[in-house]
């Protein structure tokens, strides 16, 4: 029989992952400089590793591997999203102790995931290494795409954005965000087990050889996906010159028809009229009326100084009315939208599909709890998965509001048809609800990992920022000053068409597109299966 590790008492193992989980917390975007710190992301790891791992004739108890799992998960994800105290209590007048208990109780409720993973791996105690590590990897996966799917999903703060800068990048093109994460499981659990004895064995080398082939190989692979070379007949596509409109309205004066209303109309209207740049982009309901709502002639007027071109614009507005509910939508605004309009047919417009629970629709016996805050139009309609590009000046430009671009299995669905894929992803946000906190450094990397995983530029037009220009590379290569009033100018290169004239999607776009996470899920539960046998057998012998 194993027998449980004497040598942690369970209050301290508590107070590690606790402080475990806040590193992971942190690693997403560090305090000081906002910046991602993928080793202190596997620290962070194998810590938890280490505390659950199986030893010789040593084993934790499930109930503890559940405890260890959810505290180190709860302080990781409170750690993570703090800001939405914010929301509900300083813009959604919740008072402050209930926008605590609001903030740990979905940090608790995530972290139940996490705690479930770890009451397995404890229960299931692998004996052998590897076997330990790839159930390790598996569950943590499970427990990340169960986080990111079921009750609509929130993934914020997977930890696999940890490493949009680190050695593992070079792995999103190939299994995105999740699989990252998993792998990063695995060398966690792996390394944590790892004795003295061990460097002598020839087996072990062999496998960190083979791993670092593997990585030097997706390296090289990456290098050239990302580093086109063209011909000397063929020429790269076409720069698109770009102005990013952040008009810096204050959360709390946003939907008041005496201060922050009149400002935005009026703001936004002089940047659409100057602006010089082949698109010009404006951010999430940076017009905060409904069309009926505004000034006669007033979205007409933008709409005719666009028809004449040569210039398009990308505008954020809410849409609808009562009777058929409301969208949180884009407008694209070109000379081909005259046209359009000439024949009856509907301009380009975008529909935003993953509204984010309480504040753009209301969950199921949650209306009391949405009744307690002032949050303007809290109930949207949902647009369709994989909505057409908005095609200008040779580009196929795929529109996504705030947190859509958190889900790549959606932005995935665009890439069914390689010759239709977009070239160009524009992510519209509102990051003003969080006040100036991590959540603007977090949301920017996680647009940056969607970069990575598809190879497609991320041009991000904010309210308060970060409003930048990410190429294919996941490198922001312009950014403007958060919190500010201003207007980014740059140029983005779109991506897709290949020296040799044919489409190019990354793996990760190709198997997305098709199966969604299916795959991922898969392989998380054949080697959990593989695991369940092992544990019978294992049983079986022993009687």
């Amino acid at each position: 029989m194993l027998r449980a590790s004497p040598t942690m008492r369970g209050p301290l193992q508590a107070l590690v992952a606790l402080a475990a989980g806040w590193a992971q917390a942190a690693s997403l975007a560090w305090p000081w400089s906002g910046e991602p710190l993928w080793w202190l992301q596997l620290v962070s790891m194998a810590t938890l590793a280490w505390l659950v791992r199986p030893g010789a004739g040593m084993a934790i108890p499930w109930q503890r591997g559940a405890l260890i799992g959810g505290v180190f998960a709860t302080a990781w994800l409170a750690g993570t999203f703090w800001w939405l105290f914010i929301s509900m209590h300083a813009y959604g007048g919740l008072p402050a102790p209930l926008a605590v208990a609001a903030v740990l109780g979905l940090a608790a409720f995530l972290a139940s995931y996490y705690a479930a993973a770890l009451a397995l791996f404890c229960r299931l105690t692998p004996v052998h290494q590897a076997g330990a590590a790839l159930l390790f990897g598996a569950l943590w996966l499970l427990a990340e795409l169960a986080r990111g799917v079921w009750w609509t999903g929130f993934p914020w703060g997977a930890g696999g954005y940890a490493h949009v800068d680190g050695p593992l990048a070079v792995l999103a093109r190939y299994l995105g965000v999740y699989g990252l994460g998993a792998v990063a499981a695995v060398l966690a659990m792996f390394a944590v087990q790892v004795r003295r004895p061990d460097l002598r064995s020839g087996r072990l080398w062999a496998l960190l050889l083979v791993l670092g082939a593997v990585l030097a190989l997706a390296t090289a692979d990456r290098f050239c996906a990302v580093n086109l070379c063209y011909t000397p007949s063929q020429r790269p596509p076409p720069s698109l010159s770009l102005e990013l409109l952040q008009g810096n309205i204050p959360q709390d004066e946003k939907f008041q028809p005496g201060s922050g209303v009149p400002v935005a109309l009026k703001w936004y209207a002089q940047a659409l009229r100057d602006a010089k740049a082949d698109l010009v982009v404006a951010p999430e309901t940076a017009i905060p009326l409904l069309p009926q709502q505004l000034i006669p002639g007033y979205l007409e007027g933008i709409q005719q100084r666009y028809a004449q071109g040569p210039q398009a614009a990308l505008l954020g507005i809410p849409l609808g009315d009562e009777a058929l509910g409301y969208t949180n939508s884009v407008l694209g605004m070109s000379p081909s939208t005259q046209a359009i309009q000439a024949t009856q047919a509907e301009p380009y417009r975008y529909d935003k599909h993953h509204l984010v629970p309480f504040g753009e629709f209301i969950p199921p016996f949650f209306r009391w709890f949405t009744a307690m805050m002032n949050i303007p139009l809290g109930d949207f309609n949902r647009g369709v998965v994989g909505q057409a590009s908005f095609a200008w000046a040779g580009q196929r430009i795929a529109p996504n509001i705030c947190y859509e671009d958190l889900f790549g299995e959606e932005l995935g669905a665009r890439f069914i048809d390689p010759a239709q894929a977009p070239t160009v992803f524009v992510n519209f946000s509102n990051i003003g609800w969080f006040g100036d906190t991590l959540a603007i450094d977090q949301h920017l990397h996680i647009s940056r990992m969607r970069a990575l995983e598809f190879e497609r530029p991320m041009v991000r037009a904010t309210n308060t920022g970060a409003t930048a220009i990410i190429d294919h590379r996941g490198v922001v290569t312009h950014q403007l000053a958060r919190y500010t009033r201003g207007v980014l100018k740059g140029e983005v290169q779109g991506r897709g068409l290949t020296a040799h004239g044919g489409w190019a999607i990354t793996p990760f776009a190709w198997w997305v597109s098709r199966w969604g996470l299916w795959p991922l899920w898969a392989g998380g539960g054949l080697v959990l299966v593989g695991a369940l046998v092992a544990a019978r057998g294992r049983a079986v012998r022993r009687h």
